[in-house]
């Protein structure tokens, strides 16, 4: 069984220098833990996923171009999470707003090749399948 994972959730990108926190609007009006819940759309970047401090990662142009400025010194530059696709995979029995529901152990992938996943799911007291 996986934990429900809700708006405050702790989120880490594997290119990423600082942990982030997932916001969840009540778009899908249902509460887990008294806070709204989370379904596998609840991607968009600087909405539902905030910055990751730093990016590390070259496949991001702005950190491609500092470090070749730089003479081939990596060089960390502002993250701007770039998350085309859902979260990855979901909960396969439980919808949330007819989408699969959001669980702590799904991972959203950044076009820079960063891997974003759930440290802390926001709650601890509902799980689900």
């Amino acid at each position: 069984m996986s934990i429900h994972v809700c708006m405050g959730a702790t989120l880490m990108c594997s290119f990423g220098v600082a942990p982030s926190v997932l916001m969840v609007l009540p778009k899908n009006r249902t509460l887990t833990s008294a806070v709204p819940a989370a379904n596998i759309m609840d991607n968009i970047p600087l909405m539902n996923i905030l910055p990751f401090g730093m990016c590390m990662s070259l496949a991001n142009p702005t950190v491609a171009s500092a470090t070749s400025a730089a003479l081939g010194v990596l060089t960390p530059m502002p993250c701007v999470p770039v998350t085309p696709g859902p979260w990855i995979p979901g909960s396969p029995t439980v919808m949330l707003g007819n989408m699969p529901a959001l669980n702590n152990t799904s991972k959203l992938m950044c076009a820079y090749a960063g891997v974003i996943s759930i440290i802390v799911p926001g709650q601890f007291t509902e799980m689900i399948a």
